[in-house]
């Protein structure tokens, strides 16, 4: 195989050419710094997050793709996969997954010694999720947890200590994430029944649509609670009103339970994020220009 044909290999194991994750990953880790900053973070912190966000998503898929290299032939949307078509070898994988790995933990050296002790539970947790498909029928609640520890370690960074506010708003992306990653997993719920790949998908059966709402219901709750804990104002309400947009026209998308309209539900996810964290950062700004 040509070097060429190699890097787009892996360029494609780690997703590059597919952003939605680390998207999805970057807005709340961005609220997290945000908040904890009162308006502008550290350029440094700011900086290695971003960088380590986007690290951290594509080895997420590394040792997804790992995990799943024997099931992944089976369901349509994974077919072709580099792991499975023999593009990437499991031994270049685990290579690049441990050099990525390095990296990000070497950028967490440069901030104070709590991040460094998060960012180490925040590596066990990424290894461990891709496994819990298949022992447990609530990957996504799991997928919550790992997709959201960077809001701890973002007030770690920037306040040294991890308030009660961090947590608020931390349950309100775990409960977010709960609700768009399902709406991807109805996209393979066939196909995960046929191999036995567990989700809430499947967990939820026929009613996972009410099941997603109560949870994109918690979300909101959760990122008004954080709001009132930061004392934000007008701004950041209308950001809330467009997460509520947001997920009423999701709810409509997945109403029929069709492939491709669940995956366009997934993708609007991005569109939420970024809204509010934009309304979040601009409360801030307006209410310094006052």
């Amino acid at each position: 195989m040509l070097l060429q044909d190699k890097l787009r290999a892996y360029a494609r194991l780690m997703r590059i050419d597919r952003p939605i994750g680390t998207l999805l990953l970057l807005w709340p880790c961005l609220m997290g710094l945000v908040l904890a900053a009162q308006g502008l973070p550290e350029i440094k912190v700011l900086l290695i997050f971003i960088v380590g966000v986007v690290i951290m998503r594509a080895n997420g898929c590394i040792i997804n793709d790992y995990a799943d290299r024997k099931l992944d032939a089976h369901v349509e949307r994974t077919s072709m996969r580099p792991l499975v078509s023999g593009e990437v070898s499991v031994k270049e994988a685990l290579i690049l997954f441990t050099v990525l790995g390095l990296v990000a933990f070497c950028l967490v050296l440069w901030l104070n010694p709590l991040v460094v002790q998060l960012s180490v539970v925040g590596i066990v947790l990424t290894v461990m999720y891709p496994f819990m498909k298949r022992i447990t029928n609530m990957p996504q609640m799991f997928l919550g947890i790992v997709w959201s520890w960077s809001i701890p370690m973002a007030y770690a960074a920037q306040l040294g200590e991890v308030p009660v506010e961090a947590w608020w708003l931390f349950m309100a992306n775990w409960c977010w994430t709960v609700a768009y990653d399902t709406m991807y997993a109805i996209v393979d719920r066939d196909d995960d029944l046929k191999v036995g790949i567990k989700s809430t998908a499947i967990l939820f059966g026929r009613y996972d649509r009410q099941l997603i709402g109560l949870f994109q219901l918690a979300a909101l709750g959760c990122f008004i609670m954080a709001g009132l804990m930061a004392e934000r104002g007008l701004i950041y309400g209308l950001g809330i009103i467009s997460f509520i947009a947001f997920a009423v026209y999701q709810q409509g998308l997945i109403y029929g339970h069709e492939r491709a309209p669940c995956f366009k539900a997934f993708l609007n996810n991005n569109w939420a994020g970024m809204v509010l964290f934009i309304a979040l950062s601009a409360d801030y700004v307006i209410s310094a220009a006052v």
